[in-house]
């Protein structure tokens, strides 16, 4: 298990190689088949959405989109969804429920949009419910923190019956540098805050907010893609089968059980 500390995980997190959705969503599924709009504003490049086969069995895949260079970045709005970005993704999850495919989500965001027009458009009011729907969808739900998971951007995507991170995955309610600026109104101390927060992947293990770390290779991801995304893809061979062989009543008790919990703490 890696012993960077959080800081020197969130510089590896933003290195310009590190693999993106555009690199395992081919090395994970085959016929992947994108679908496009939320029915209501548009289409969000921030956000791609599509069903695909997993180990012969068809998938509803939702993911974040980061760029691997500044001209992918521009097109995907640097993977900060707008709102028709998350209806988008409802939308595919509720045609999921529908024809009982599994959702994989793969999170790496540092934020929702925050922008006067995302706003305009209700993104606060798409984010929450995706949190609401997404608790009661009744088809299994795995999602995992690819690089990183910040804020409600994250959450959205991560209301599930599985959370799995990369091994140099960060995942928080907020970014370090938001929680710098709110808290110390000072953006500079990003690091620091990253190391207040407890937001690596062993920390939320310990919390009981994630259920399973993904193996990263020495210097991350980006130094052996296709090493990585086998290793995400025998997690998901192991636990779509699972969380398919429960009844959906189980399954939605298992995921509220676990949501409530979270938080819970004893005071001596």
């Amino acid at each position: 298990m890696s012993d960077l500390t959080a800081t020197q995980r969130l510089a590896l997190i933003r290195e310009k190689g590190r693999p993106t959705v555009r690199d395992y969503i081919p090395a994970l599924f085959t016929n992947f088949l994108e679908l496009h709009g939320d029915r209501h504003f548009g289409d969000d490049a921030a956000i791609i959405g599509g069903v695909g086969m997993f180990a012969g069995k068809p998938v509803t895949v939702l993911a974040q989109v980061k760029g691997r260079n500044l001209e992918e970045n521009k097109q995907s709005n640097f993977s900060m969804p707008h709102p028709e970005g998350y209806r988008k993704a409802l939308r595919l999850a509720k045609q999921a429920e529908k024809f009982h495919r599994p959702v994989i989500c793969l999170v790496d965001t540092p934020g929702a949009f925050c922008g006067i027009e995302a706003e305009k458009r209700g993104q606060g009011e798409a984010i929450a419910r995706n949190l609401m729907e997404f608790m009661t969808l009744r088809t299994p739900i795995i999602s995992i923190v690819l690089g990183e998971g910040g804020s409600g951007g994250a959450l959205a995507l991560a209301v599930c019956d599985e959370l799995a991170m990369l091994e140099n995955a960060l995942y928080s309610v907020i970014s370090p540098r938001g929680f710098a600026s709110i808290l110390w109104k000072d953006a500079s101390r990003e690091s620091e805050a990253a190391e207040l927060m407890k937001i690596t992947a062993e920390d939320l293990v310990r919390f009981g907010v994630c259920e399973h770390i993904i193996d990263e290779p020495d210097g991350g991801a980006q130094t052996a893609p296709d090493l990585t995304a086998e290793s995400i893809g025998d997690y998901l061979a192991d636990a779509i089968p699972r969380l398919k062989a429960l009844d959906t009543e189980t399954l939605l008790a298992r995921r509220y059980d676990k949501f409530r919990k979270i938080g819970v703490f004893a005071e001596e």
